[in-house]
């Protein structure tokens, strides 16, 4: 549950400011920060995996969503499920945490089975002809091409810049320094399960399930079958940024202080 409170809230404190960052168009190519997940990735890798990405994927919808005004019902699960799952095969993909290797390749993978998922729901709402396809001035009118072009490039933008490189930076560094605060053992090799033991044929059907669903939700959503749909009026206002940044930055202090308080508690009774 502390993974999951600490995931959230500073997965969810990150969106917020990833919302604030301009994108740059070079010609068809629109370099944006899609998302920071070096810190959910961070976290999956040195804590549990599952924990850390489902925490991530509430967080953004707590923060950037419902606390900016806004909530877009069904449309939310196909979100939800991909990032969870992409964050939670990168986190299970690692075995030694000091491997920089090892976590710069569970990091890509994870970023490149979001986006790639993505991409495929996309092109199934034009297949399907619930979603009209945009043509994008200087590529080939095709939606194969188009959405692969763009998960490629979100990919090796975001995916590099934005969630490799400062995972690995973070990773060996707050391995065996970060677990106490929480009151968990560091994952060692020998307590970590194998890559058969998890990425198996129970989990290929868990996942293909999930997919299913994560597709069947958005051609709803795109469709007009929203659910609980809400759109306020100070919607994405900077002042609701603000209050909701405000929000986020507190309940980290809240967290920290707790653990720190948490921390000192065990230390008094190894001294007693």
């Amino acid at each position: 549950m502390m993974v999951f409170v600490l995931s959230m809230s500073l997965y969810g404190l990150a969106t917020l400011f990833s919302e604030l960052i301009p994108s740059i168009n070079l010609g068809v190519i629109e370099f944006s920060v899609e998302y920071l997940a070096f810190i959910p990735l961070t976290l999956a890798i040195l804590f549990d995996p599952l924990s850390a990405a489902v925490g991530a994927a509430t967080g953004e919808v707590i923060f950037s969503e419902i606390m900016l005004g806004q909530f877009g019902g069904i449309g939310e699960i196909e979100k939800f499920i991909l990032f969870s799952l992409g964050i939670y095969v990168a986190g299970m993909m690692v075995k030694d945490p000091l491997n920089k290797k090892q976590v710069a390749i569970a990091s890509i993978t994870g970023i490149a089975i979001h986006q790639t998922l993505g991409g495929v729901v996309d092109v199934l709402k034009v297949v399907f002809a619930v979603e009209e396809f945009e043509a994008v001035a200087g590529l080939p009118e095709s939606v194969l091409f188009v959405e692969g072009f763009a998960v490629i490039n979100d990919i090796l933008f975001s995916g590099i810049l934005f969630c490799m490189l400062p995972t690995m930076y973070l990773v060996p560094r707050l391995y065996g320094k970060i677990e106490p605060l929480l009151g968990i053992k560091k994952r060692t090799p020998q307590l970590r399960p194998s890559m058969g033991e998890v990425l198996n044929g129970k989990f290929a059907l868990i996942g293909l399930l999930l997919l299913l669903a994560a597709i069947a939700a958005e051609l709803l959503s795109t469709i007009g079958f929203n659910g609980i749909e809400f759109e306020a009026t100070w919607a994405e206002s900077p002042a609701a940024i603000a209050v909701a940044a405000v929000i986020g930055i507190v309940f980290i202090l809240f967290l920290f202080s707790h653990l720190k308080a948490k921390m000192n508690i065990n230390r008094e009774k190894e001294l007693n």
